[in-house]
């Protein structure tokens, strides 16, 4: 998708190119140049209210990309948190468990207990009879043999039964207890598995969030996507149009020049004796004014402004954001990203470099850092570290960086 977009937006400035400059200059018209000229800026105008725009809108998707990362750290977190209370729910739920099978135990033997204790106390009846027949208490005691037996037999009947009792008692008594304390823990118990739903349900729901935080982070990234190639779309067409641009004030100045200087140029070419002397002087590039400009001079004042992402004033500036700032303070008007200015104004041979040219350097891609040429091997531009400063590039780091692509706009 991004390499149509490039293309179609190609092929529209090389069209329009092709409208403006069909015919050779000099058979344009000042007034037909400045026509065009006003064009053009009328064009880029609109491409660079354009441009504001998008990159206001990938601003600001950076800004929902961020704030959903946040979300989804957040989310996420809460998500483990739930997870570890759910797990020490469900242990608990188990150790209940285990409790109320341990108290159902406790039941079954203290019943058995009262049901052993009670065939003894009937087998000690049977035993106070004398025979196998069927012979009751107040029998028992009548059966004495004189007084004192009658005694010895009730005080003998009294403990039996009176300890009996004590013990019955005691074991209905444990009984009750332990009941009251399983019908305790039982309740826990319900509780527990009642929290557990909830927090089955919350960690349901967390989970849901956390899907859903996933999803509007795919579609801010793909529309991010979306904007990145749009911007670089209209980028490629504001360098274009700054191309015809300079083109159309090159024929406007070859247009309005003196004839008289353009006498002398003539006259010194006839009475060059060495041709490959002209040559040299066409190619040499003249002197320049790159080096007192207003564009290579408007930073130092704001040396140490800090790097900030699509900066491009002075309260902050990226590195692309700063080189374009400084131009315009020249009047000049160019692209603010790396990717349009590597295209901009004139391609010149990094030998042949002067103050005032745009140098470029392999950091994370293939020209994308980019600065403003002082000499001497000095460079201004807004670096991550450093925030806008003056650096070498003729040693260390960034003489190592330097791509050798280097471009003319004046």
């Amino acid at each position: 998708m991004k390499k149509t977009l490039v293309t179609i937006s190609t092929v529209a400035v090389v069209g329009l190119s092709s409208v403006f400059f069909s015919t050779p200059a000099s058979a344009d018209t000042l007034d037909n140049l400045k026509n065009k000229e006003n064009q053009i800026q009328q064009d880029r105008d609109s491409i660079k209210a354009n441009l504001s725009d998008a990159e206001s809108e990938v601003a600001d998707l950076l800004i929902d990309l961020e704030e959903i990362n946040d979300e989804i750290e957040r989310v996420t977190k809460a998500l483990e948190e739930n997870k570890t209370v759910l797990k020490k729910n469900e242990d608990d739920i188990s150790n209940t468990q285990s409790e109320v099978d341990k108290l159902e135990e406790e039941i079954v033997e203290l019943e058995e207990a009262i049901e052993k204790r009670f065939e003894i106390l009937k087998e000690r009846a049977v035993a106070y009879q004398k025979s196998g027949g069927n012979i009751s208490y107040i029998e028992v005691l009548f059966g004495s043999k004189n007084f004192g037996d009658f005694i010895s037999r009730v005080s003998a009947i009294n403990k039996i039964t009176d300890s009996d009792a004590a013990l019955m008692e005691q074991i209905e008594e444990d009984k009750v207890k332990v009941e009251d304390k399983q019908d305790e823990v039982l309740a826990k118990l319900d509780e527990l598995k009642e929290m557990n739903v909830e927090l089955e349900g919350m960690q349901a729901l967390i989970k849901t969030q956390q899907d859903e935080n996933k999803a509007k982070k795919a579609t801010l990234k793909e529309k991010e996507e979306t904007l990145l190639v749009k911007v670089e779309e209209l980028e490629i067409k504001d360098s274009k149009l700054a191309s015809l641009e300079k083109e159309v004030r090159q024929n406007i100045k070859e247009l309005t020049q003196p004839v008289q200087e353009t006498q002398v140029a003539s006259e010194t070419a006839d009475n060059s004796s060495d041709g490959g002397k002209l040559n040299t002087l066409s190619e040499s590039r003249p002197a320049a004014s790159g080096g007192t400009g207003a564009a290579t001079n408007a930073g130092f004042a704001h040396l140490g402004t800090p790097y900030v992402w699509g900066g491009k004033g002075p309260g902050g500036f990226d590195c692309s954001g700063f080189v374009s700032w400084a131009f315009a303070q020249e009047g000049i008007s160019i692209p603010s990203s790396t990717s349009g200015l590597q295209s901009t104004g004139t391609k010149v041979s990094s030998s042949n470099m002067q103050p005032g040219d745009i140098v470029f350097f392999d950091t994370y891609k293939t020209n994308g850092h980019v600065g403003i040429y002082l000499g001497g091997g000095k460079f201004i531009g807004a670096q991550n570290s450093t925030g806008l400063a003056v650096a070498d590039m003729s040693s260390g780091y960034w003489a190592g960086k330097f791509s050798g692509h280097v471009r003319s706009v004046r």
